[in-house]
């Protein structure tokens, strides 16, 4: 049996309980908007991108997670802080990267819906990061 590869992309559908604002968050981020409808906007760092979708359960959204690894994890907890997001977006504050039991150098980050985003600093060749 031959599997068929291309361009295959994979997107999560991220959940949003005010679109306007999350849209408002990624952005501040640093996210770039490659498309805004009336029911998602796709958004695109790097190599990653997702959905987020005009639409929320709280159960869902809170125990959604979502990795973005970085090369460089210092630089992007100085451009966390910068943002100052518990203020412009009453989110709880971000935490401080920290080596896990399991490796990884991450520090967390909780969008306005309650998705939990764990940014992790790559493993310089490491397949698996």
């Amino acid at each position: 049996m031959t599997i068929p590869t291309g361009t295959e992309l994979a997107r999560p559908f991220v959940p949003a309980r005010d679109f306007a604002r999350s849209k408002r968050f990624y952005q501040a981020l640093g996210f770039a908007t490659l498309l805004d409808a009336t029911e998602v906007a796709i958004f695109e760092i790097g190599a990653t991108s997702f959905l987020l979708q005009n639409y929320y359960q709280k159960d869902w959204a809170e125990n959604f997670m979502m990795q973005l690894v970085v090369d460089d994890l210092d630089a992007w907890w100085r451009h966390i802080e910068r943002l100052d997001l518990p203020a412009g977006f009453g989110i709880p504050a971000p935490r401080a990267p920290a080596l896990q039991p399991w490796g990884l150098r991450i520090a967390y980050l909780v969008d306005p819906s309650g998705v939990l985003w764990h940014i992790a600093q790559r493993i310089e060749d490491d397949a698996a990061d």
